[in-house]
């Protein structure tokens, strides 16, 4: 038997790319950190992996595709220049900030070559030791941290993957999201529209004084960083446990049709749920009892916690261009009996909808409680309780990011491959399905596949 070829990979350049000089402010800017952001300050970064068919000739990618997403990416920079800056924390502040200095900022654009299987890549099962090459790393050590990193790899003749790691104390997914739109939109036009302005949906607003802060939560948030692991810590070093990666696991992708969600929904109805149940709140809860199920964890309690986006929801209300973390972190714990039980899902759901109900219909406001965010994710860490948190939203709109060479045919989030949860985003095909992403050892991604197809089945 023919021995197979050993995977190629090669990194061609890495290119620092700023914005267009004279098209941003002279001076340096300065971004406080709010307490949305401050949460996330020591906590994993968001990878995400976008694929696109290209069976062109490497001469093509070259030639063509990769200046034009360069200078396309100079261009989109005029308008994002803080994400080319740096999170600090000086000794004479109490609260950390983002930091661009013009003329010395970039953000690093890695392009790089691999002769792997692109079609393996982009399909529903895949082994996770595929992607880590795929996925660029921030520049992060004790005193600076980068925002933002990109890289382009080519598969001749198959296609290409555009990987964006991005710093989850700048910015939340909604804003990363917002960012590769603005992109893809200015490497559409940049053959044909002389003027690069962004239109509205896509020119961020940075001013973090719009975040109203009457607790000084963002106070207490830092005060707990800085007593974390010492006294006077004011290391933006990535938690150790929290950068592990996993190479024994496969990623594994799954779709709730609409016609699924639909049966869900009529089924916690026809169990007397009191409340309406939306799209997220179905597809989450039956993704934790099939994942509980399958996954057959000695921890006695499960915690999920999920994001809701609190933009329209804060009082002011803030626009939907907001750049910045923006969302509340309700929290559910529960004993793990409760959720893999034949009434798992409904058990699950119940939780969930009261907790979403509770958030919209608090006199206090979205952000009732939001003083324990940082205690209550500590305390859930620490009885051991087996934590669920998906990562994206179906609200993005990933498939649409279309740098004018067509849609890509997959998203991924490599992320996920670290933490143990899941994705949500919008499915590839057009009826309002759910795609779902999540990396599990081979026996678990087995017996969660049969458990996701056939559970639904019996409701």
């Amino acid at each position: 038997m023919a021995e197979s070829t050993p995977a190629f990979f090669k990194v061609h350049e890495v290119y620092k790319v700023a914005p267009p000089q004279g098209t941003t402010t002279t001076t340096t800017t300065t971004l406080p950190l709010t307490f949305f952001d401050l949460l996330w300050l020591r906590l994993p970064s968001t990878e995400r992996l976008y694929f696109y068919e290209f069976p062109n000739p490497t001469s093509s990618f070259f030639d063509s595709l990769l200046p034009n997403l360069k200078h396309s990416l100079q261009l989109t920079l005029q308008h994002f220049f803080p994400l080319a800056g740096n999170i600090t924390w000086p000794q004479h502040s109490l609260i950390p900030a983002i930091t661009y200095v013009p003329g010395q900022d970039s953000v690093p654009l890695i392009v790089s070559e691999s002769n792997e299987d692109f079609n393996h890549l982009c399909s529903n099962l895949c082994q996770v030791s595929k992607f880590q090459q795929l996925v660029p790393r921030l520049s992060i050590s004790d005193h600076r941290a980068s925002l933002l990193a990109l890289q382009v790899t080519l598969f001749p003749n198959s296609g290409f993957c555009i990987g964006i790691t991005t710093h989850h104390a700048a910015f939340d997914g909604n804003c990363s999201t917002m960012f590769m739109k603005a992109w893809a939109y200015t490497c559409s036009q940049i053959s044909h529209t002389p003027s690069m302005s962004l239109p509205e949906n896509l020119t961020p607003f940075f001013d973090r004084s719009a975040v109203k802060d009457p607790k000084r939560i963002a106070e207490l948030f830092a005060k707990t960083w800085l007593n974390f692991g010492g006294e006077n810590n004011r290391s933006l070093k990535i938690l150790e446990a929290a950068t592990e990666a996993r190479t024994d696991v496969v990623k594994g992708v799954f779709e709730l049709k609409t016609s699924q969600i639909q049966k869900l929904k009529k089924h916690a109805k026809s169990s007397n749920l009191e409340t309406k149940v939306s799209t997220f709140a179905v597809t989450s809860a039956y993704l934790l009892h099939c994942l509980v199920k399958a996954e057959q964890q000695e921890s006695k309690k499960v915690a999920f916690l999920f994001n809701v986006d609190c933009r329209s929801r804060l009082e002011p209300p803030l626009g939907p261009t907001y750049f910045g973390n923006c969302v509340a972190i309700p929290l559910i714990s529960v004993e793990k009996e409760r959720i893999e039980g034949s009434d798992g899902f409904i058990n699950a759901l119940k939780m969930i909808t009261e907790v979403l109900y509770d958030l919209e219909n608090n006199d206090n406001g979205v952000l009732n409680g939001a003083e324990n965010y940082m205690l209550m994710v500590q305390s859930v860490v620490g009885e051991g309780s087996r934590l669920y948190s998906p990562s994206g939203s179906p609200w993005f709109g990933v498939y649409g990011v279309d740098f004018g060479f067509g849609k890509p045919i997959r998203v991924d989030v490599a992320s996920v491959n670290k933490t143990a949860s899941f994705s949500l985003s919008e499915g590839r095909n057009v009826d309002g399905g759910i795609e779902i992403g999540l990396a599990l050892t081979q026996n678990h991604m087995e017996t969660f596949a049969a458990l996701f197809h056939q559970q639904i089945e019996t409701f």
